[in-house]
């Protein structure tokens, strides 16, 4: 059985999201800073409607932020009880991923992403994180918004 994936570009590295848990995709224009939020908070935007707090994803991962370019996009992914948008470097390509070519990821990549690698995708030309989004978002962590 295979699922379709969003992916995404954070620096250097490809990393995918299930597509299922992907809401929508944006375009980036600038996010309203939230005073005390953790520092991988953005801000919140405005989307179709709805206030969402943003987690750049460069920040989360450890990477300096960089200005945002035409490419920036905002993922707005769901977990079980909010939407919460993901600040990218660039968003445009949409895979199928076979359940065969999903791997653990090795314990020291694990820990060294604080968990938010949930499997490696083989493909056949590339390899895709494909990251924890409750785990990445601060599912244990209460995000204003």
């Amino acid at each position: 059985m295979s699922q379709l994936h969003v992916v995404f570009r954070v620096g250097e590295t490809e990393y995918a999201v299930p597509a299922s848990e992907v809401v929508m995709m944006e375009s980036w224009g600038g996010a309203t800073p939230v005073p005390g939020a953790p520092r991988y908070v953005a801000g919140l935007v405005q989307v179709r409607g709805e206030v969402v707090p943003v987690v750049d994803m460069r920040v989360r991962f450890g990477l300096p932020p960089a200005e945002a370019s035409l490419d920036t996009r905002v993922l707005v992914i769901c977990d079980d009880q909010r939407k919460v948008g993901l600040k990218v470097d660039q968003a445009r390509e949409v895979v199928r991923i076979d359940e065969e070519r999903l791997r653990e990821p090795p314990e020291e990549i694990a820990r060294a992403s604080a968990r938010f690698v949930r499997s490696i995708a083989q493909t056949d030309d590339r390899l895709l994180m494909v990251i924890d989004g409750p785990r990445v978002i601060g599912a244990e962590e209460k995000l204003d918004g």
